[in-house]
């Protein structure tokens, strides 16, 4: 199949690798004056990956398009919103949309295929969620991933076209709760950041089961399946994301303690915001992200705030 990827980033430039490698043909797009585009353009690599010969390169969004039957977009989630105006003016025909990328608006606390469906409602939007690092799956070790979205047909169609030895995709049962799961893990990852430079590790078990149950709360309250939480998109990414080397928002939160410049993106630091958002709205509370909040905005003493955050009172908390 024809897709076009937009986002030349980390995960951007392996699902290009990655559905090369199935036989499909790859555009991937980047913005002019990317870094990111500039090396590809310059050695076909990143550093981390190469990218065969037949993956066009372009930093032409209308001309990256042409021809496109799947348009996959994995960019930062503050950024989504500006790409989907871009989009809409451009009229794409329908084809299917996958969003694979974790993260809530800011401000609106929208879920991201919200976001593009004020702009591409007329398409099919998925979500392509789940545990992994790109420098795991380039180094053949597989693992399983969810593709999610509000219709059946396209998660058939996705799933078939991009399963492979690296990734078993699962049908998605629960958009909403899938999404603010997988957005919630990078909160959850900061925190866990917080305790590796507090030297706190040991505390992972508990921010683990608590932060489980209180993101289910949430995904409960705003309608969705409880669940979810325990899922692919949430739990069982906790592996990739509270003890990764490879976690961007765990390397964050460790760096931030440990007073280390840190210049990669950290989803987390802007769900955080959203996150609380949502949780005044459905009048459910959230102690691990406002004790994460107030470290990141508040200016609060990372110590002081998880010593406050694991000595209160359990009563809500099973």
């Amino acid at each position: 199949m024809n897709i076009t990827v937009i986002g030349c980033g980390r995960w951007g430039s392996f699902i290009t690798w990655y559905l090369s490698r199935l036989g499909h043909s790859l555009t991937l797009y980047g913005r002019p004056g990317s870094p990111h585009m500039a090396q590809f353009l310059e050695s076909r690599s990143n550093g981390v990956l190469s990218l065969p010969p037949g993956v066009r390169l372009c930093t032409d969004l209308q001309e990256a398009l042409k021809g496109a039957e799947i348009l996959v977009v994995s960019i930062g989630s503050q950024s989504l919103r500006g790409l989907m105006q871009e989009l809409a003016a451009l009229s794409l025909p329908a084809m299917d949309v996958v969003l694979c990328m974790k993260g809530l608006e800011m401000g609106t606390g929208l879920r991201l295929s919200q976001v593009a469906g004020e702009y591409l409602g007329h398409c099919s939007i998925s979500v392509w969620l789940g545990p992994g690092h790109v420098q795991e799956f380039t180094a053949g070790i597989p693992n399983c991933m969810v593709i999610d979205s509000r219709e059946e047909a396209a998660k058939d169609r996705l799933i078939q076209a991009f399963k492979g030895d690296l990734i078993r995709f699962y049908y998605g049962q629960d958009l909403l709760g899938n999404e603010v799961g997988a957005a919630a893990k990078n909160v959850i990852g900061i925190a866990a950041g917080l305790l590796d430079g507090l030297d706190r590790t040991n505390l992972k078990g508990a921010l683990m089961s608590r932060g489980t149950r209180e993101i289910a709360r949430l995904i409960g309250a705003m309608g969705g399946n409880p669940q979810s939480a325990y899922g692919l998109c949430h739990l069982g990414d906790y592996e990739a994301t509270v003890f990764s080397p490879f976690s961007n928002n765990r390397r964050f939160g460790e760096a931030l303690v440990r007073k280390e410049p840190f210049h990669k993106l950290a989803e987390g630091y802007y769900t955080v915001k959203a996150l609380l958002s949502l949780g005044e709205a459905y009048g459910e509370e959230l102690p691990i992200c406002a004790a994460v909040e107030n470290v990141l905005y508040q200016g609060a003493n990372p110590m002081e705030a998880l010593d406050a955050l694991f000595t209160r009172s359990l009563k809500r908390e099973f």
